[in-house]
Parts: structure tokens; C-alpha cells; sequence
């Protein structure tokens, strides 16, 4: 008899699962009963649309002034045909779509930014231009003599004599690190500004690690 009763226990007890689960389905209301929407991939023309005058510049330097040589990247909210990424020139223009030939050599990101939605404005309506560079090229100094890695390297905001002597890897033993000069171009006239490594560094002679300007070339004799 007591196995009879189990038996029978063991038959009820699917009939009871799936009765719990169809009293909780209908308790549920239409929307929880609802299947979610699959996942799609965001569209990509749905872009945040980027705020007025908001620019990125070289180093986030917004006095920053593009050169030639310097790679930009020129983005025009929803216009994908027209936004693309342009090397400057070297008589310091850039080419776009639409507007062609456009200076850009003397601005600043802001300033370029602000012309090219200008000359767009024929074109596109309301255009949200953005210009980031992408590539420092213009501004270089160059380090020559008796160093490790001797060379072009791009000047950084505020860059001194003794941080690029830093990136060229250090000195040779050959190298007299009281006899380093500047070599400046100032007015059209060669200019030497004089760099004693040891004093620089024991302070006695601070005033000689100058801020370096594009163009100028380090001597490590």
C-alpha cells in the first residue's frame, strides 16, 4: 500500500509543477509577460551632436597654431562625404570638399574650425564642424652631436633645453656637456645661446635652460 501512495506521488508532482507555473505567468501583467527586443548595434549617424566652439587642439593648447606639415582632422557633424583627415601643405592649405582649397597654416584649431563652417554654410545647413590634429609636424627641434639619438623630435608646450636633451637618450662619453648651444634663427640672423649642462643641473645656471622655439637646433659638441 505505502509503495501504491508513492507511486502516485510521483504522478502528481509534474501536474503540480506546471500548474504553479501557469497561476504565476497569468498573475504577471502584459508588459512583464512582453518578450524584450534583441540588442541592435547603435546607428552610426545617431552621434552626439558636439557643442558650439568645442575644439580639440594639439595638446589641448587651444593657442595652439597649425603649421604645415601638421595632419588634421577635419569632422563635420553628419556629413560623413565631407569629413575627412587632410595633411597641410606646405604653402599651408588644406583641401576639402565642397569649399577646396582653405588656409589653415598661422590658426588655430578654433579659428580653422570657425572658417571652414563659414564657407559651408553654402553647402550644409547649420554645419557643426570639429578639428582635431592629429599630427605635430611643424613644430620641431632637432638635436645634434654627441648624443644617444640625435635627431628631430616635436617641441611639446613649454619644452626647456634640458627636457629634449632628455628625450635624445643621454650623452656619449665623448660628449663636453659644458660647451652645448642653442642655435636660433632670430630675425633672420643665426643666434647662439649657450647651455652648460652641469651648471644647468646644480642650478647655478637656471637661466640657460631656455624655452625652445620651433626650428631651433641643440649642439652637443
Amino acid at each position: 500500500m505505502r509503495r501504491f501512495w508513492r507511486q502516485q506521488v510521483f504522478l502528481l508532482l509534474p501536474l503540480l509543477a506546471v500548474s504553479l507555473a501557469a497561476k504565476e505567468s497569468f498573475g504577471r501583467t502584459p508588459q512583464e509577460n512582453k518578450p524584450k527586443p534583441a540588442a541592435t548595434p547603435r546607428d552610426n549617424r545617431e552621434q552626439t551632436k558636439p557643442e558650439d566652439g568645442k575644439t580639440i587642439g594639439a595638446d589641448d593648447d587651444p593657442a595652439y597654431l597649425i603649421g604645415a606639415q601638421d595632419v588634421l582632422d577635419i569632422s563635420v557633424w553628419k556629413e560623413p562625404e565631407i569629413s575627412k583627415e587632410v595633411p597641410v601643405r606646405p604653402d599651408g592649405k588644406i583641401s576639402l570638399p565642397l569649399i577646396r582649397d582653405i588656409q589653415a597654416a598661422g590658426l588655430t584649431p578654433m579659428q580653422l574650425q570657425r572658417t571652414v563652417a563659414e564657407k559651408l554654410q553654402k553647402y550644409v545647413t547649420d554645419p557643426q564642424v570639429t578639428v582635431i590634429v592629429k599630427e605635430i609636424n611643424s613644430r620641431r627641434v632637432y638635436i645634434l652631436g654627441e648624443v644617444t639619438r640625435s635627431g628631430s623630435f616635436s617641441l611639446l608646450p613649454n619644452m626647456t633645453v634640458l627636457q629634449a636633451l632628455s628625450g635624445a637618450g643621454g650623452f656619449t662619453a665623448y660628449a663636453n656637456v659644458k660647451g652645448i648651444y642653442v642655435s636660433r634663427v632670430e630675425d633672420g640672423k643665426p643666434v647662439k645661446y649657450p647651455f652648460n649642462y652641469k651648471d644647468v643641473i646644480s642650478g647655478q645656471a637656471a637661466g640657460q635652460n631656455i624655452l625652445l622655439k620651433p626650428g631651433d637646433t641643440i649642439i652637443v659638441p
